[in-house]
């Protein structure tokens, strides 16, 4: 049975101090500090630091001096600034009440990507954030390069109140902005179902067995009207299909041989998969081209229609039921169930409106390098050419994949 957890150490109405030292960074700095308030019998607080540029900002919320009488805290503050000038640094101390505020209800993260990420664009979504009640807490970066990405911890406003607001100025300011709620939900995701053709790869796969087939330029028409969701999906595929027939069947190795992943897919892929993730491929594509990709990249997961073969030619036909839709939210209901996830732990990636069931259905849609019509109606949008931008999405810092990356086994 849970015992009651222990009351806060201070009261709302109870003093405390903030104790806020910055300068030049240099090993020992924490240690020193803490060194010298030890001295006073405070308590901890709470503890914040960052280091920019080789520049160092520590600030400790701590309890007064123990030890009461006059001229203890006094002597406290004397202390505390010539420890700080011997280190050639600069302190301030606060007089306050209570422990920081909880955060109030209604938080969020905020992701922000941009390539470059300007200051004007910084100000124009940071004050969207405050114009909706939000309050933003704490910010760091996530990465530097290729892209620049920052996370902001906000508080006081409902995320769905929250993202269709920052998501419109994230696209006049032509930046990337994702807005999920915080919670152990978001670090629980863990299935990550993508599509395939200008997703994973940089390819639509039936204008690749098209250009052998000679009808390259009819077929991207017809894809590209699918795609904007001028046409239904199914019938569109059969269209495209039929200009296959006859075309030799041995052209599926050329066309594997053509088949470009997208720039950071393959860390994507690699850095979820030492994560404990399961991965998963579902494409309105063809299994003759996915089942290759599968075993290339070592996926969990993956569903494609079956282009048919008879007597070594393709027919220009489709076998069995066509990956379409409402088809992609199926499959991704289906692996769910077969990895044993809830639908609110997966995340769904895709480009095309033949994505949106899926997108929708997935703990977490993310549109990327999307058609407007997905833009608009998934959780977010990545509009950068870099996979891997996913997983900050997920909190994961270009600094430990890099980590990772580096004492990674051989075999790996």
């Amino acid at each position: 049975m849970d015992s009651t957890p222990p009351q806060p150490r201070i009261a709302d109405d109870e003093r405390t101090l903030l104790v806020k030292v910055f300068g030049k960074d240099r090993p020992g700095i924490t240690t020193g500090l803490f060194a010298t308030l030890a001295g006073f019998e405070v308590d901890v607080i709470d503890i914040e630091q960052v280091v920019t540029r080789g520049r160092i900002t520590l600030c400790a919320l701590v309890t007064p001096p123990a030890v009461v009488g006059p001229g203890v805290e006094g002597a406290l503050r004397a202390t505390v600034h010539r420890w700080a000038e011997d280190h050639r640094l600069q302190a301030e101390i606060i007089s306050g009440t209570g422990d920081n505020r909880p955060r109030a209800e209604g938080r969020s993260h905020v992701t922000v990507l941009g390539h470059p990420l300007t200051a004007a664009a910084v100000s124009a979504v940071t004050s969207r954030i405050t114009e909706c009640g939000g309050n933003i807490d704490r910010i760091f970066r996530l990465a530097k390069y290729p892209i620049t990405a920052v996370e902001l911890a906000v508080s006081g406003v409902a995320t769905e109140l929250l993202r269709p607001a920052v998501a419109r100025e994230a696209a006049a300011q032509r930046v990337d902005v994702a807005v999920v709620a915080a919670g152990l939900e978001r670090r629980a995701k863990r299935l990550v179902v993508m599509d395939v053709d200008s997703t994973l790869i940089q390819d639509e796969v039936i204008e690749l067995f098209a250009a052998h087939a000679g009808c390259e330029a009819e077929v991207a028409e017809v894809t590209a009207a699918a795609m904007r969701g001028e046409l239904d999906f199914a019938d569109s595929l059969r269209a495209r299909v039929e200009l296959l027939a006859g075309l030799d069947a041995s052209v599926v190795d050329k066309v594997r041989s053509e088949v470009r992943l997208t720039p950071g897919a393959r860390t994507l892929i690699r850095t979820l998969q030492r994560l404990g993730y399961q991965v998963g491929i579902v494409s309105g594509g063809f299994t003759q081209v996915t089942d290759y990709l599968v075993e290339l990249l070592g996926l969990d997961f993956a569903a494609a229609n079956t282009l048919e073969v008879v007597d070594g030619k393709f027919t220009g036909k489709v076998s069995g039921d066509i990956v379409d839709r409402a088809g992609k939210a199926r499959w991704l209901t289906r692996f769910a169930d077969q990895a044993r996830v809830p639908l609110a732990q997966t995340v769904a990636i895709g480009d095309g409106a033949n994505d949106l069931d899926m997108l929708n259905a997935a703990g977490l849609g993310v549109a990327f390098n999307a058609k407007p019509v997905v833009r608009e109606a998934a959780d977010t949008a990545v509009n950068v050419p870099f996979l891997d931008t996913v997983l900050y999405l997920l909190g994961i810092t270009r600094e430990e994949v890099e980590a990772a990356d580096l004492h990674a086994a051989p075999e790996e």
